[in-house]
């Protein structure tokens, strides 16, 4: 770490953090690429891919609360830089296992699905594990943009996938692009285990200047050890609920764009497969840039009008431009202006995304990582929708269902109204 010298020990651990990020989105949807490929070596339909692919949403959904729950009990250093290993050798497995029972397309589906089940279930506490990590590592009203900047990690991981993953798929075949992509999650863990700790004051880098900054303003002593139930805490906070039924609805246009955005633009506007692989990185690489924005403007607000307003205003701002831009594309005439407003919808998207992370770190407390995990489970069920919204498709067509989305856009807006962080100093409009 000696490039990052002179740089306070908070912005370079988040710089491991943000590599970590974009380390796990480019392992985790590297299959989504491969999948021409198994398709052409397994004659699999594309309902029985999306059985493979819809293996990891159902794992990283059920196991969102027990992996906040684990990012508490074993902390950030230990529990991320564990799963971060754990990714690693899963992608090595991804092309190995078909191998093991390849004597039927069948088998090898079967073991598709078991390893990504696996994959899913060890993504699940990273979004718990990093903003709990963030709130003891950065000082109240200055959370959003360290969540913002993960975040944009994770958006320019996706946007690598196209060009990186299809080179090497395409020089030596779609297994051996897994186990070359493999020891990157390795590399990322242990490098997360050797600099990362789990408070600021655990690490022998830091200033007893830098701590104090970190701690001005607390109005809470640090967290106590974990206690097993804490979930519960996170379960009956009306307003982490609130924040997680509003975050379903964001939610519902992100996976719209993650798991139909490169159908859409080949069955609907008719553009080429090469075409639609490049403009595929446009939208990522616009929420990576909106995500840091969203992140600086709420901490903003968060330190001129309080938690409440500053997320508010945000998320609201946020969720309604997601709204005009996801109708206004859909209904463009020409599919490159469509791109460019869907690539505005999803950078939106994004931007509103990281006051849902702050205001649940105010709404919580000491069960921050729990109540993460509870947010998060409202965020990932839409990725279940998927068969629906390809009954959606099938039957209203690409225009009605996709415009959908902005209908749920509205009601997450809505529900921040009802949101009050009640006991936060500066949260009351």
């Amino acid at each position: 770490m000696s490039i990052l010298r002179g740089i306070p020990v908070r912005w370079r651990l988040l710089f491991v953090l943000f590599v970590v990020s974009f380390v796990n989105y480019f392992l985790r949807n590297a299959l989504s690429v491969a999948v021409p490929s198994i398709q052409g070596e397994f004659g699999y339909t594309n309902q029985e891919i999306g059985w493979i692919l819809n293996a990891f949403n159902i794992s990283y959904t059920l196991m969102m609360i027990p992996g906040g729950v684990f990012g508490e009990r074993f902390g950030p250093r230990r529990a991320l830089g564990s799963i971060a290993v754990i990714w690693g050798l899963l992608t090595a497995l991804t092309g190995f296992a078909p191998g093991l029972m390849a004597a039927s397309a069948t088998g090898a589906m079967v073991s598709l699905i078991a390893v990504r089940l696996l994959v899913g279930a060890s993504n699940a506490p990273i979004f718990p594990i990093t903003t709990g990590l963030i709130e003891g590592w950065f000082p109240p009203g200055r959370w959003a943009l360290p969540n913002a900047l993960t975040s944009s990690g994770l958006s320019l991981g996706q946007a690598a996938l196209g060009p990186i993953v299809t080179s090497l798929i395409i020089a030596y075949g779609w297994r051996e692009a897994f186990y070359l992509l493999a020891p990157t999650g390795v590399i990322a863990g242990l490098w997360w285990l050797w600099y990362a700790r789990d408070k600021p004051a655990q690490h022998p880098a830091i200033t007893r200047e830098e701590i104090e900054f970190i701690d001005a303003g607390r109005s809470r002593a640090p967290p106590s050890p974990m206690k097993p139930a804490s979930w519960r805490a996170a379960l009956v906070n009306r307003d982490v609920m609130i924040l997680a039924a509003s975050y379903f609805c964001l939610n519902y246009v992100f996976y719209i764009f993650s798991q139909w955005l490169f159908t859409y633009l080949v069955k609907s506007r008719g553009l080429s497969m090469l075409e639609s692989g490049w403009l595929y990185v446009l939208p990522f690489a616009t929420g990576a840039v909106l995500t840091a924005v969203g992140g600086g403007v709420c901490d903003a607000l968060c330190r001129r009008y309080g938690g409440l307003r500053g997320c508010r205003i945000t998320a609201m701002t946020g969720l309604v431009l997601v709204a005009i831009f996801l109708v206004a594309g859909v209904y463009a005439p020409d599919p490159y202006v469509a791109v460019g407003l869907l690539s505005l919808c999803f950078g939106f998207t994004l931007f509103a995304d990281t006051p849902y992370w702050a205001a649940v770190t105010y709404a919580s407390g000491v069960h921050t990582a729990s109540a993460c995990g509870v947010l998060n489970f409202g965020g990932t069920t839409p990725g279940l929708l998927a068969p629906l919204i390809g009954y959606m498709v099938d039957r209203a067509g690409w225009l009605p269902t996709l415009a959908s989305g902005s209908v749920f856009a509205l009601i997450g807006a809505g529900l921040w109204l009802f949101v009050r962080l009640r006991g936060v100093e500066g949260a009351h409009a």
